[in-house]
């Protein structure tokens, strides 16, 4: 199975494609940033991510999409600018017809490296570690791995993929 895992973002939108193989280990094959430029309005930003969404997705052909939730914050107008780009996401996989999974932060981080609460650097160097990387991704890139593992992980206690 291929999962897809996001980290949205309205400039920078993460994304890690990872394939279960039969005996369930996860296998990496590829991770990195869709960007749009901070001077374009939200909307031309959006629709920039989510073309690119779009054309990753028609190139990689992922199963199902991992998706972190959008965390409490206190800053409203951050949380509402994730929310938007998160949406956007959802609508890019809605129109795929791929199914979408949403994760907690916490539980990202928790199941990638045992803190509900740890940092970027320990989600990005534990991430290299899990799927062999030479050095760590850059850390929008690393919370998208960790959302396709925590989903690979999930998937396997409850024994659906999809």
């Amino acid at each position: 199975m291929r999962i897809l895992g996001v980290d949205p973002g309205t400039r920078i939108c993460g994304y890690a494609v990872i394939e279960v193989l039969l005996a369930g280990e996860p296998r990496y094959l590829e991770c990195g940033v869709i960007t749009a430029g901070a001077a374009l309005p939200i909307e031309r930003r959006l629709a920039a991510i989510a073309l690119d969404l779009r054309g990753l997705i028609d190139d990689v052909s992922p199963r199902v999409v991992a998706v972190e939730d959008v965390f409490s914050a206190r800053n409203v107008r951050s949380a509402f600018a994730l929310a938007q780009a998160r949406g956007a996401v959802l609508a890019v996989a809605g129109m795929a017809g791929i199914p979408v999974h949403s994760y907690a932060p916490a539980l990202v981080k928790k199941t990638v490296t045992g803190r509900g609460r740890a940092s970027k650097d320990q989600v990005a160097r534990m991430v290299q570690v899990l799927v062999g990387l030479r050095r760590p991704p850059r850390s929008d890139a690393a919370d998208a791995l960790a959302v396709a593992l925590t989903h690979a992980r999930m998937s396997a206690l409850t024994g659906r993929l999809g």
